[in-house]
């Protein structure tokens, strides 16, 4: 019999992508979450948005990631109120490291993949944390089952210097191949765009209407 602990680290399957804008960042992610072959759910919510300038998608165990969601809200709001600004991007990464690390030494790591995206006095700013902890800078990623598929879509169309609205068409559809061809990865998606002192999470309706025009095209 499975303890608790393993199973909700075997809910991973999915697509999760990040873009660095001109203007600011894309982040979008599917809605499945899968145990092996079993579907556990269709609607899961993959990124987590920590204040209005910063938000996370997640790969891996969900009940991990929220730990690290709920530790980065706490850290967000306490310097909010201790600095009166908003916490950089780079420290919401590093942090992020930091707990992914410290996991490593404990009896049960963290396995999760996270992508910290945002926007502060340094512009647009995307980084990646793996369950190790390592914390890479990106202009654009992917992780989760599904990357492979993404990956080729981004590496053809992405270019540096796109905005926020020429990038979205791209991440939307490098996320919907995976949906398309990774069994890991399906039934909806998860979109969330970040420019200066704007965060859109789009709606159920904007996300249908997206799927609809994509469905259309093949």
């Amino acid at each position: 019999m499975y303890k608790e602990n393993e199973i909700k680290n075997q809910v991973h399957g999915t697509t999760t992508v990040g873009l660095v804008c001109s203007d600011g960042i894309v982040l979008t992610t599917d809605t499945r979450a899968s145990m092996g072959y079993y579907i556990a759910s269709r609607t899961v919510n993959k990124i987590a948005v920590i204040d209005d300038h910063c938000a996370l998608t997640i790969a891996g165990g969900v009940a991990d990631a929220q730990y690290v969601v709920d530790q980065l809200k706490y850290q967000s709001n306490i310097f909010k109120l201790e600095k009166f600004q908003k916490l950089p991007i780079s420290s919401a990464a590093r942090l992020t490291s930091n707990l992914f690390f410290s996991a490593n030494h404990q009896v049960s790591p963290y396995y999760a993949d996270i992508l910290v995206g945002g926007v502060d006095m340094d512009g647009p700013q995307l980084y990646n944390i793996d369950m190790f902890g390592t914390l890479t800078k990106e202009e654009y990623y992917s992780t989760g089952s599904g990357s492979p598929v993404a990956y080729g879509i981004l590496e053809s169309e992405f270019k540096q210097a796109l905005s926020v609205d020429e990038a979205l068409p791209i991440a939307i559809r490098a996320v919907y191949g995976a949906i398309l061809r990774n069994s890991g990865t399906g039934d909806g998606l998860n979109i969330v765009t970040i420019k200066k002192d704007i965060l859109k999470e789009y709606s159920l309706e904007e996300k249908q209407e997206i799927l609809k025009d994509l469905s259309g095209r093949k």
